[in-house]
């Protein structure tokens, strides 16, 4: 059975302060149209359960619809690390990690409606780890792989330098640490620096890391 990891887009879900807030109307209602509702959603690429694009920090990378949609989808680990500011290498080693895919889950609820003040990340040497053992696509139960504050947006850096994509936000409440099937496709937006995702995970059988 597939477990939907994706938070739910509504009016009071969270936002980057400097962000378009996601909305969602019916302008054209099947009342008045005699056949169908119509709707329309305004918001930010980077809103909710999303990816980015290597766009979204280097005016050089790859854009959404430039992306290898494989890179999305296979098989994943998840790991509790809960209560650590920083993820280190040794913390990573702690665990046996296979497939290409690593999902951290850092809390055991979330709030999508409140804006973090702060956030655990990896420091350098993990992501130099993860690139190690074949990571190419992390994620993590938070609005971003960096400091809320960062303008400089070093591990976003650094992944995108060891050829490690990002999504963010993943919904990990009711997942435990195990192995998975993973797939979250972004849509495919032409020049794009971020998409929203649906994201799915599925358990395979075996033993926990």
């Amino acid at each position: 059975m597939w477990i939907d990891i994706t938070q739910t887009l509504d009016h009071s879900i969270a936002h980057w302060p400097e962000d378009t807030p996601f909305s969602y109307e019916t302008p054209v209602t099947k009342a008045e149209s005699g056949s169908v509702n119509i709707g329309k959603i305004e918001t930010s690429t980077h809103i909710g359960t999303h990816i980015d694009a290597p766009f979204h920090f280097d005016e050089t990378g790859l854009k959404v619809d430039e992306l290898d949609i494989n890179r999305y989808i296979g098989d994943a680990t998840v790991i509790e690390v809960e209560d650590e500011e920083i993820i280190t290498e040794a913390v990573l080693k702690d665990f046996i990690i296979q497939g290409t895919i690593l999902l951290i889950k850092t809390k055991e609820a979330a709030d999508q409606d409140v804006f973090p003040e702060k956030v655990p990340v990896l420091n350098e040497r993990a992501v130099e780890y993860m690139a190690k053992i074949g990571i190419k696509l992390f994620g993590v139960d938070v609005t971003s792989v960096d400091d809320i504050d960062s303008k400089t947006l070093d591990i976003h850096h650094k992944l995108h330098r060891n050829d490690i994509m990002i999504i963010e936000n993943v919904v990990l409440e009711e997942v435990t640490t195990g192995y998975y099937d993973f797939v979250a496709l972004p849509l495919k937006i032409k020049g794009a620096d971020g998409s929203p995702v649906r994201a799915v995970l599925r358990l395979q059988g075996g033993t926990r890391p």
